[in-house]
């Protein structure tokens, strides 16, 4: 494979990472009564959130292959930060929702 397991780490963490920050984004604008901007951040946040989960699809499918993946810091903290980005964006949704029906 092309890129090393540091490369798709560190891009778990940035989609990841961006995935977070526009579902919190999308909770304040909801919070301000903007649920057209809390709509489209929480769209943006998946979008985000799925090319975390192509670069770790990546990984699970060299493992079904036969292909070992090096076992370090950065690829743990890649997937603890994909695990609560997700998580995230979904509590964000739920909070939309409680302010768009108050």
């Amino acid at each position: 494979m092309d890129t090393t397991i540091n490369d798709i780490a560190f891009q778990l963490i940035l989609f990841a990472g961006n995935g977070k920050s526009f579902a919190m984004e999308a909770i304040q604008a909801a919070k301000k009564g903007d649920f057209e901007s809390a709509d489209n951040l929480i769209k943006k946040a998946g979008k985000e959130l799925g090319q975390a989960h192509e670069f770790q699809t990546k990984l699970l499918q060299q493992e079904a292959n036969g292909e070992a993946n090096q076992i370090n810091v950065f690829l743990i903290h890649s997937q603890d930060h994909l695990m609560t980005a997700l998580t995230l964006r979904d509590l964000a949704v739920e909070i939309i929702e409680i302010y768009r029906n108050k």
